[in-house]
């Protein structure tokens, strides 16, 4: 992080590639001390990327540093900075203010079962999980990953799903609301595919990431399927706008995304989550 936390790294984009519809992938090589602010970033980690003349906003870092120096975002084209992001091409400059907030304790997940639910671009702070547990295969127990969209073209790191499902002890099962004609997965809400699996809550952890009505439902089921909250976690990254703790846009009760998480347990949150929605 820099000496000064509002003053953003200097990062220049070396690869854009379309992720999903209306979501692209930048991957932002950083200079003047950024690289090695990055280096030791964390999965559940964010940062602020900024279009000059535009502003700028958060987004959670989507790969680890063990895959690459240069640090990946998935945005998705919603307003005014990240269509300016979208409008961008290789070699072009932006701003990268991080890296931010807390973090996925990968350590203490070691010995455990993993259990990953993304829904949409929630998806892309659960790219690094996946990636450390694939790149430290031995350190943990199964990995399901469940994965959700509301469209097949809506679905994110697609070409990324072979590598995945090749991992030893590793399962990936694909959802939508709105199948195409080509869609051969399951169809329905991510929490139907939970029941479906049935993931086993013994020596198990949860990790979810997505709308907050999602976050909301998944983690309620989760808990009447035993996980316990303590083991079941997820990252909030609605509404931050400072990420530090000053503007308190972020509130959830007395904690504050930015600072306290973004990566939180239900044993902490669990009865702040409706305010969230």
């Amino acid at each position: 992080m820099s000496a000064n936390p509002m003053l953003p790294y200097l990062g220049k984009l070396v690869e854009t590639r379309d992720l999903a519809a209306a979501i692209t992938l930048l991957r932002i090589e950083l200079l003047n001390g950024g690289g090695e602010a990055f280096r030791t970033s964390q999965p559940g980690q964010f940062a602020f990327v900024s279009a000059f003349g535009l502003g700028e906003a958060p987004f959670g870092i989507a790969n680890t540093p063990q895959r690459g120096t240069a640090v990946d975002f998935a945005v998705a084209r919603l307003g005014s900075v990240t269509t300016g992001l979208h409008e961008l091409g290789e070699g072009d400059m932006v701003g990268v203010r991080g890296p931010l907030g807390n973090w996925f304790p990968m350590d203490k997940f070691k010995g455990k079962s993993l259990v990953v639910l993304g829904g949409g671009i929630g998806g892309a702070p659960l790219r690094p999980v996946i990636q450390h547990v694939l790149d430290h295969r031995a350190d943990y127990g199964r990995l399901t990953i469940l994965w959700a969209a509301r469209r097949p073209d809506l679905l994110v790191f697609t070409d990324e799903y072979d590598e995945w499902r090749a991992a030893p002890d590793t399962s990936l099962h694909l959802t939508v609301d709105t199948p195409d004609e080509a869609w051969k997965y399951d169809t329905g809400l991510i929490t139907q595919l939970l029941e479906r699996t049935a993931p086993l809550p013994e020596n198990s952890v949860t990790i979810t990431c997505g709308p907050p009505v999602m976050i909301y439902h998944t983690t309620n089921l989760l808990a009447k399927m035993g996980f316990p909250p303590e083991w079941n976690y997820v990252t909030l990254e609605a509404r931050m706008h400072c990420g530090l703790g000053k503007c308190g846009r972020c509130n959830l009760g007395e904690k504050l995304v930015c600072v306290d998480g973004p990566v939180f347990n239900m044993e902490a949150v669990g009865d702040l989550l409706e305010t969230y929605l």
